[in-house]
C-alpha cells in the first residue's frame, strides 16, 4: 500500500489536489487555444477519456482571450500555460483561468512575478511553478558550481517560492520534471524534504508511445510508489487521450485509481491455440460501455491461453477463462462456472462483469 506524503491542499477550480484528495490527472490540449472549436473538441475527447485537469497553451494575446470561450463549454479545470510573457498571465486570470503555470526559466523578474501574484490573490486561483531542466540557462547562466541539473532545479525553485511566499501567496502546486528520470527522480526527492506544497509529476520531453510510457511509468510510477506525487501528466508525443490511459494505468497499477476493471492476460507461446490477443482487444474495446460508478475496487478479469496458468490465474480474479483447444472454462470468485466457445468469450465475460459490478 501506498502511503502518501503529507501536503496542503490547494484548490484548482473545482477541484482539490493534496492533502488527503486522489491523485489527479491531467493533460494538455495540442491544439491552437485561440482554435475554440479545436480545442473544444479535444478537450471534450480528453473529458471522456477521464481526464480531470487540461492545460492550453498561451503563446499570445489571442490565445489568452479565448481562455472565457474555451472555459464556459469545459467541465473540468483549466490551466494557462505562460511562458516568456508575463502580460498573458494577466491576461488569462482577468478571462477566468482556474490555474497559471509559470516557468522560472522565462517569466522571472520581480516585478512581472509581482504583478502576475497580485492578479491570481484577486482572483483566488492556484499558480503552479513548473521546472523544466531545459530551461535554466536565463537564471543561472553560469551554473552554480558543480552542482547537478536536480540540484540546479531545486534551487531554481526553492528560490522562486520564497519570493512568491514574500508576497504573501501559498496557493502553490510545484513540479520539477528532467527528461532524464534520474534528474526527475533526485529534484523531486530533494523538494519533497523542503516543503508541504502538492506535487504534478511527470517527465519531458519523454519521445513517442513506447519510450515514453516506459520512462514516465519508472519516473512517475516510482515517485508515486515512494508516496510523493498528487496530480500527474504523461507527456507523449501522441494523442492526449493516450497519456490519459497510461496516466491511469500508473495509477491503476499502484491502487491508486480504480479503473473499474484489469485485465491480466498471458504474453500466449506455442500451447496457445486461440487467437487470444483478438479476445483481450475486443474485450478492452468494450469495457468503457459498462458503468463501474458504483464498483468500490477494480475487478480482476483473467484471460489465459492455456492450461499450464490459466487455471491459477483465472482461479485468483474476480472473473476468469482459461482456454484449452477451442473452448475456454469460465471462473468465478475462484470457482469454474463452465465451458464458455471462443466466439462467445468476450460476450460471456462483458455479462459476468455487469453482473459483478451491479452486485
Amino acid at each position: 500500500m501506498v502511503i502518501r506524503r503529507k501536503t496542503r491542499s490547494v484548490k484548482i477550480g473545482s477541484l482539490c489536489i493534496g492533502g488527503d484528495n486522489p491523485v489527479a490527472i491531467q493533460s494538455m490540449a495540442k491544439t491552437s487555444a485561440q482554435d475554440v472549436g479545436a480545442t473544444l473538441r479535444q478537450i471534450k475527447r480528453l473529458e471522456r477519456a477521464g481526464c480531470e485537469i487540461v492545460r492550453v497553451a498561451v503563446k499570445n494575446k489571442a490565445d489568452a482571450q479565448a481562455i472565457d470561450k474555451i472555459k464556459a463549454k469545459i467541465k473540468i479545470p483549466l490551466v494557462a500555460d505562460i511562458h516568456f510573457d508575463w502580460r498573458l498571465a494577466i491576461e488569462a486570470i482577468k478571462r477566468g483561468v482556474d490555474k497559471i503555470r509559470l516557468n522560472p526559466g522565462n517569466i522571472y523578474k520581480k516585478g512581472e512575478i509581482e504583478k502576475i501574484i497580485q492578479a491570481a490573490k484577486s482572483s483566488d486561483i492556484s499558480i503552479r511553478v513548473g521546472l523544466n531542466s531545459g530551461s535554466l540557462e536565463k537564471l543561472y547562466p553560469q551554473g552554480i558550481g558543480g552542482s547537478s541539473i536536480a540540484d540546479t532545479m531545486v534551487k531554481a525553485a526553492v528560490d522562486y517560492v520564497r519570493f512568491i511566499e514574500s508576497l504573501g501567496f501559498f496557493n502553490l502546486v510545484l513540479s520539477l520534471k528532467g527528461s532524464d528520470i534520474f534528474d526527475t527522480f533526485a529534484a523531486y526527492r530533494k523538494m519533497a524534504d523542503l516543503c508541504d506544497y502538492p506535487f504534478h509529476l511527470g517527465v519531458t520531453a519523454t519521445g513517442l508511445p513506447l519510450d515514453g510510457t516506459v520512462k514516465s511509468s519508472i519516473a512517475v510510477g516510482g515517485l508515486l510508489s515512494e508516496g510523493i506525487g498528487d496530480t500527474i501528466r504523461v507527456s507523449l508525443t501522441a494523442s492526449p487521450e493516450l497519456e490519459i490511459r497510461v496516466a491511469k494505468l500508473i495509477l491503476g497499477s499502484l491502487g491508486l485509481h480504480n479503473l473499474g476493471c484489469q485485465i491480466i492476460s498471458c504474453p500466449t507461446c506455442g500451447r496457445c491455440e486461440v487467437d487470444l490477443l483478438k479476445i483481450v482487444r475486443d474485450l478492452e474495446r468494450k469495457l468503457p460501455s459498462l458503468d463501474f460508478q458504483n464498483s468500490t475496487r477494480p475487478l480482476k478479469v483473467a484471460v489465459m491461453g492455456c492450461v499450464v496458468n490459466g487455471p491459477g490465474e483465472s482461479k485468483h480474479s474476480d472473473i476468469g477463462v482459461a482456454f484449452g483447444k477451442k473452448d475456454g472454462l469460465l471462473f468465478k470468485k475462484g470457482k469454474p462456472v463452465k465451458k464458455v466457445s471462443y466466439s462467445k468469450c468476450v460476450g460471456v465475460l462483458l455479462k459476468e462483469i455487469a453482473r459483478l459490478v451491479k452486485g
